[in-house]
């Protein structure tokens, strides 16, 4: 059986991700913090894990290495936005959007580099806050960002291997968290944006699925935001 780990695996993209990945054969570990998540589903275990405790990360990773010695695919998913401006962000706001997005997920693949077998998958949820910058969000539009070069350095730890590692950068979506935007800024997205509305799930989770079934993809950045700013 093939293994995989998502992080922010029980809601949103990240349960998309997760449930095709399932869907595809694999048995899925995936983090998450918030509610107690009850949803019980076949080669598929959820473990609360905050991302901005490093002790809570390196007990994730342990667990996963005993339960398996292989990795085939890995889902960096995981992130986090604190809705403050600029002069009002403190340190540790920075510091726990970076420890979350990056920091652990740099964690997480050099400690499981050992297990991971030739031909494996390595994918990150970017944002196109980091393509282009949101006013009220500069935090997490450079966590994205360094999202994005980790995703591209990586491709030189794995040359040679068949290995690939790709950065899926989604518009907006319509996940729980954007549904409880007011309608009137939801319809000014709208106006940013070609297809005049927001990506469903699963059209953000098939462009996952076209990274781990095409080899030749590697070290790509895909935006899937229908045609966002086009204006």
């Amino acid at each position: 059986m093939k293994y995989a780990v998502v992080t922010g695996g029980t809601s949103g993209m990240g349960l998309g991700v997760a449930k095709m990945l399932i869907s595809k054969g694999y048995y899925v570990f995936t983090t998450y913090v918030g509610p107690e998540f009850t949803e019980k589903m076949e080669n598929y275990e959820a473990h609360l894990v905050d991302q901005s405790k490093r002790d809570e990360v390196y007990a994730f990773i342990n667990y996963v290495k005993l339960k398996t010695n292989h990795l085939d695919c890995i889902v960096c998913n995981a992130g986090m936005s604190i809705r403050k401006s600029f002069t009002d962000t403190t340190d540790a706001d920075w510091d726990k959007q970076m420890e979350v997005a990056v920091n652990s997920h740099y964690i997480m693949l050099r400690e499981f580099f050992p297990i991971v077998p030739a031909g494996s998958r390595i994918l990150f949820t970017g944002s196109q806050m980091a393509v282009h910058p949101h006013a009220t969000v500069l935090s997490y539009g450079v966590t994205k960002s360094a999202v994005c070069a980790l995703a591209k350095n990586l491709v030189k730890e794995f040359e040679g291997t068949g290995t690939t590692v790709n950065a899926i950068i989604p518009g907006f979506v319509e996940t729980p968290w954007q549904k409880e935007k007011p309608e009137e800024i939801k319809q000014n997205i709208y106006k940013k944006t070609a297809i005049h509305r927001f990506a469903t799930i699963d059209e953000i989770v098939d462009a996952f699925r076209f990274c781990i079934d095409n080899p030749f993809v590697n070290g790509s950045m895909i935006e899937v935001n229908g045609g966002y700013c086009y204006k």
